[in-house]
């Protein structure tokens, strides 16, 4: 069996564009480590990943040219390796370095660069050319980044040149069942090839995206060494092995807390502001929200119309009360009656429609807007994927605001996550009523949502198939759904393209979130529903 190598494995927050505070951090991290370890940091570490258009700016060299100075200076006598980019005669890669003693012993350029889903690496950088093998303490190590860790061939290559351990940096975004896949690569190509394997993970949120950590270790047979914590951030040496959630809402639930906490505290929101109407989804973000930031920082407002259920009044006071959260109701009656004698001249003649409703949801939203510029708390947005794909939503009502941990969550995980975050020991944190009750919009008398939509779970099935692994109507109906239902559902998701592009930001849990993994025209010829 080969010996272990002294090896530490760094799955930590580098936030987007903190270059100088990303140095120090690494300064901090390998320190912490005995000398002569090798401490190995995630892809791009110094400007976090992913840096989008920042790559683009043209003080970008100097800054990371400063900052790897300032790593260099530190004369660490560990050996460092971490992730940034680096432009050399006119090309910028996504690049390795090897530091040791202040002295740069090695480059490493990624060879394979992602250009789907949420990827765009192609955009900004030039492949490298040219495998790796250090020398680290009498052992032979290959370094990879990333996506070149999913070609067999570039490992196969490692091996070839004697690595006896690979070591891979990365910095791969969560989606459903995402970690337990890596570790099933990682497994297979450790024991196809006969070497051990490091591979070592981003943590943290980033705009819609959330890095899990959940780094890896493995020896030459596939056998686990050492597991990463998952959603949070950890060093990982030998025999350090964190357990993993397997249920589904489980592995949820840490990454919209992850997702919705890092968004509010990296762009400098004292906290948070929410609509509470007594229904599931926004019981649901406010039990989110307070698992992310702390009772203290999220306020919760009812704003009650004469269509609002006694029930829903009570229970949102109930869940307020449970949760500890501030809490205030606003009526929105007195500005629907000052909207409409506004508006009376314009509508004489014409009959009450979807117009009136969402008036109400507009003062809805303008009442938040109006708490959240006077108080600086961000507004937390509600809806759900299941909503937002059939355009069930109002815009400049419930659609505003700066996030929604929601987004990428369909009705039906809204309920499991509801019911699986009340049996978690400390009691109930969403009324069961809440989540028990028909789902309702409360915008008319007597609504319900499947007045105009298929019952959930159907309606979820059709989406999952049409957006998340586009398959066509035909093909979704000949899986037994009928045909009025699929045709219905995704004439909607088609033509409500547009009030999708203009949503906020929301974590993505699944490999097909409305954000950078779909993107659909709005103005088109196409067919809907083919």
């Amino acid at each position: 069996m080969t010996t272990l190598p002294a090896l530490a494995l760094v799955q930590d927050a580098f936030p987007v564009g903190a270059i100088e505070q990303n140095a120090e951090r690494i300064i901090a991290k390998a320190q912490q480590a005995e000398p002569n370890t090798l401490v190995l940091f995630p892809e791009l570490t110094l400007t976090g990943y992913p840096p989008e258009d920042l790559l683009l700016r043209s003080s970008l060299q100097a800054r990371v040219e400063q900052a790897l100075a300032s790593i260099c200076a530190a004369k660490l006598p560990q050996t460092l390796v971490f992730g940034l980019p680096w432009r050399e005669e006119g090309n910028l890669y996504n690049c390795l370095v090897v530091v040791k003693d202040g002295d740069i012993l090695h480059w490493y350029r990624k060879r394979h660069l992602p250009n789907y889903q949420v990827f765009d690496e192609q955009r900004y950088f030039t492949a490298g050319d040219a495998p790796l093998v250090i020398d680290h303490n009498g052992q032979k190590l290959g370094l990879l980044i990333c996506e070149d860790c999913w070609v067999e061939e570039r490992v196969s290559e490692l091996t070839e040149l004697g690595a006896e351990h690979i070591l891979v940096a990365n910095a791969s975004p969560w989606h459903l069942e995402r970690h337990e896949q890596r570790l099933a690569w990682v497994k297979q190509l450790a024991s196809q090839f006969n070497v051990a394997i490091a591979y070592v993970n981003l943590f943290g949120g980033q705009d819609e995206l959330v890095f899990d950590g959940s780094s890896i270790w493995v020896d030459a047979q596939g056998e686990v060494i050492a597991l990463g914590s998952y959603c949070d951030a950890d060093v990982v040496i030998p025999g350090k092995v964190a357990a993993w959630p397997s249920e589904r809402p489980a592995t949820v639930w840490p990454v919209l807390v992850t997702g919705l906490r890092d968004y509010v505290n990296r762009n400098g929101f004292p906290g948070v502001v929410l609509g509470l109407s007594g229904g599931i989804d926004s019981g649901l973000s406010l039990a989110i929200a307070v698992d992310a930031l702390g009772a203290e920082r999220v306020e919760a407002v009812m704003m009650p119309f004469r269509y609002t259920s006694e029930m829903s009044i009570a229970d949102a006071a109930e869940q307020a009360n449970i949760l500890g959260v501030g809490y205030r109701v606003l009526s929105v009656e007195p500005g629907f009656d000052a909207v409409m004698e506004t508006l009376a001249p314009e509508f004489v003649g014409q009959p009450v429609d979807v117009t009136e409703q969402n008036v109400q949801s507009r003062l809805r939203g303008l009442l938040l807007m109006s708490l959240s510029n006077k108080l600086g708390h961000m507004v937390l947005t509600t809806g759900n994927k299941s909503e937002m794909a059939v355009g069930y939503a109002t815009l400049y009502g419930d659609m505003c605001g700066g996030y929604n941990a929601l987004k990428d969550c369909s009705k039906t995980l809204v309920w499991e996550l509801s019911r699986w975050r009340n049996e978690q020991g400390d009691g109930v944190r969403i009324p069961w009523r809440v989540i028990e009750r028909p789902p309702s919009a409360e915008l008319a008398p007597g609504q319900k949502d499947e007045d105009s939509l298929p019952p959930y779970d159907i309606l979820d099935a059709i989406i999952h198939h049409y957006v998340e692994c586009d398959v066509s109507a035909e093909d979704i109906i000949k899986l037994g759904f009928e045909r009025e239902d699929v045709l219905h559902v995704v004439k909607l998701i088609d033509r409500n393209e547009y009030k999708r592009r203009q949503a906020p930001e929301g974590v993505r849990i699944t490999p097909r979130g409305f954000g950078k993994d779909r993107r659909y025209p709005i103005t088109q010829g196409w067919q809907p529903g083919i």
